[in-house]
C-alpha cells in the first residue's frame, strides 16, 4: 500500500504538473518548459520500475526474463542520465535569468532550450546503450537469484558467470564522469548566482532570486546526494542493504518528491491548482 499510495502521488504529481505547464500561459517560458521535462523524467522511469516491484509484493512468482531485466536496466538508465543533466540544463537556466537578465530571453530562445534538452536525452540514450552493451557482452548461466526489487547493474553483473571486471568499471568511469560534468555545470551556475545576488541593493530582490532557485537546490541535493552514494563511491558497493535502500530512494522516492519540491514554493503553479479545484468542483472561475 505504500509503494502504491508513493506511485500514485508520483504519476498524479508529474502528469498534473505537465498539464497545468501546458494550460497556463504565464508558465510558457524556459524555466517551466525545462520542469515539464524533469517531471516527464520522473514519471517516466518511476513507471520503469514502480509497477513490477508492485507485481513483486502482491504475487509469489517473482521471475523476470533476461530480455525484461535488461530492457528495465536500459530504460532507467536513460531517465537517470537524463535527469542528472536536466537538473544541469536548469542550473543553466537560473543562472542567465539570475546574472543576465536583460539577455535572458534571447539567450534562452525556444531553439536554445530544445537543442539543450535534446542534447540531454541523446546523451542519455548514448550512455544506456554503451553499459547495456557491456552487460551483453556478459555470460549468464543456469538460474539466477537478484539480490535487489530491480535490475540495477550492481545485482546483475553480481549475478554473472563471467569477469565482470570490464563493465563494472565503465558504468563507474561513466557515472563518475556523469556526476562530475553536471556537478561542474550547477556549482558554476550557482557560484555565479550566488555572487550576483550578493551584489544586489534590494534585500526584496535578494530574497525573490533566492526564492527562485531554493526548490532547484532542493532537488539537486536529494537526487546527486543519492546517486553520488551509491555509484560513485565504491565502499558502498560492500553493502546490499544499502543499494538497496539508495535504489528505492531514486527510483520510487524522489520522482514523487520533485513535483511536490517545486509545486509547495511555486506561487503560479499553486494558483493554476487553486484555479482547476474552483473551476471543476465549483464551477467558477478566481
Amino acid at each position: 500500500m505504500v509503494f502504491l499510495i508513493i506511485y500514485t502521488v508520483t504519476v498524479l504529481g508529474n502528469l498534473g504538473m505537465i498539464v497545468i505547464i501546458r494550460i497556463n500561459p504565464n508558465l510558457h517560458n524556459p524555466m517551466y518548459f525545462f520542469l515539464s521535462h524533469l517531471s516527464f523524467v520522473d514519471f517516466c522511469y518511476s513507471s520503469v520500475i514502480t509497477p513490477k516491484l508492485l507485481e513483486n509484493l502482491v504475487v509469489e512468482d517473482r521471475n523476470i526474463s533476461f530480455t525484461g531485466c535488461i530492457m528495465q536496466f536500459f530504460l532507467a538508465c536513460i531517465f537517470v542520465v537524463a535527469e542528472t543533466f536536466m537538473l544541469a540544463v536548469m542550473a543553466y537556466d537560473r543562472f542567465v535569468a539570475v546574472c543576465n537578465p536583460l539577455v535572458y530571453h534571447i539567450a534562452m530562445s525556444p531553439k536554445v532550450c530544445f537543442l539543450l534538452v535534446a542534447a540531454s536525452y541523446s546523451w542519455s540514450i548514448f550512455c544506456s546503450l554503451t553499459l547495456t552493451y557491456f552487460l551483453l557482452t556478459l555470460y549468464f548461466c543456469g538460474t539466477n537469484f537478484i539480490n535487489n526489487f530491480v535490475c540495477e547493474h550492481a545485482a546483475i553483473v553480481s549475478v554473472s558467470c563471467s569477469d565482470p571486471y570490464i563493465s563494472q568499471k565503465i558504468i563507474l568511469v561513466s557515472a563518475t564522469f556523469n556526476e562530475i560534468s553536471s556537478l561542474m555545470i550547477i556549482l558554476t551556475s550557482y557560484v555565479f548566482i550566488f555572487i550576483t545576488v550578493m551584489k544586489m541593493s534590494s534585500r526584496r530582490g535578494r530574497q525573490k532570486a533566492f526564492s527562485t532557485c531554493a526548490s532547484h537546490l532542493t532537488a539537486i541535493t536529494i537526487f546527486h546526494g543519492t546517486i553520488l552514494f551509491l555509484y560513485c563511491v565504491p565502499n558502498s558497493k560492500g553493502s546490499w542493504l544499502m543499494i538497496k535502500v539508495g535504489s528505492v530512494f531514486y527510483t520510487v522516492v524522489i520522482p514523487m518528491l520533485n513535483p511536490l519540491i517545486y509545486s509547495l514554493r511555486n506561487k503560479d503553479v499553486k494558483n493554476t491548482v487553486r484555479k482547476l479545484i474552483n473551476t471543476n468542483l465549483f464551477g467558477f472561475k478566481v
